[in-house]
């Protein structure tokens, strides 16, 4: 199957392995993995901060350059994800770019779910020895609805052992420029996430947005926890 790769601004710049086990794992699984050398930020810093208008040209850029074909674009992040298919409203007053950003839109596909729906697998070989917890980002199971398919590859690890924690789907903090804007209530609000995840000491912990990874690494970081952090991609390419 032939797929583009949104490696979004984040798996760029600041987790490259992460977005290079991305396309590996799809090329494992036989897919044809294209990039879109045009696609550049999906806007969501100045979309979040309520600069619409500002953002409209990036978001039209974005749109051209993932129309080089008609084949699913696969997100490794799904706050970045939710942005793009959001872009039809944003775009509502202009009919012929909403339809072209709905096109847009309709072909993108979570990780997770185009590997379990769409490619219909379960287990994809991996081996990770050790106890791990998950965490589910706001914008992937609030959002997107995506639940499920991050636990049921994650269950197929072989060696991998998932713990419960209190309050799992509780928010980071992170919220995108809400920890830039409400720096105090993020960071309280990340001191209790890791509260409660160190409570049964797990060898990783796993996510599948790489900016909530970011910030929950760093509060454990800071408290000196010995906790690996992994994208669920870098998870799934263990062996």
């Amino acid at each position: 199957m032939n797929v583009n790769f949104f490696v979004t601004c984040i798996g760029d710049a600041l987790k490259s392995s992460m977005a290079r086990n991305t396309v590996l794992l799809l090329e494992q699984l036989g897919c044809n993995v294209h990039f879109p050398e045009k696609q550049s930020c999906c806007g969501q810093p100045a979309i979040n901060s309520g600069y619409i208008k500002s953002a409209i040209p990036g978001m039209k850029s974005m749109i051209a350059a993932l129309e080089e074909n008609d084949d699913p674009i696969i997100s490794p992040a799904g706050s970045c994800m939710n942005a793009i298919r959001h872009y039809p409203d944003y775009l509502a007053e202009e009919p012929e770019w909403a339809l072209r950003a709905q096109r847009v839109a309709d072909r993108m596909k979570d990780l997770t779910s185009f590997i379990v729906h769409t490619l219909g697998v379960t287990d994809v070989g991996a081996r990770l020895p050790g106890t791990a917890v998950y965490h589910p980002s706001c914008s992937l199971f609030r959002k997107l609805g995506v639940r499920e398919e991050p636990i049921t590859l994650l269950n197929h690890v072989k060696g991998l052992q998932l713990l419960p924690f209190k309050a799992e789907e509780t928010c980071c903090g992170f919220g995108g420029t809400f920890s830039v804007k409400m720096a105090e209530i993020s960071g309280e609000m990340v001191k209790e996430k890791v509260s409660h995840m160190t409570e049964i000491t797990p060898d990783y912990l796993i996510g599948a947005d790489v900016s909530c990874l970011l910030n929950i690494g760093g509060r454990l970081q800071r408290e000196g926890h010995k906790i690996k952090v992994m994208h669920i991609a870098e998870v799934l390419m263990s062996r």
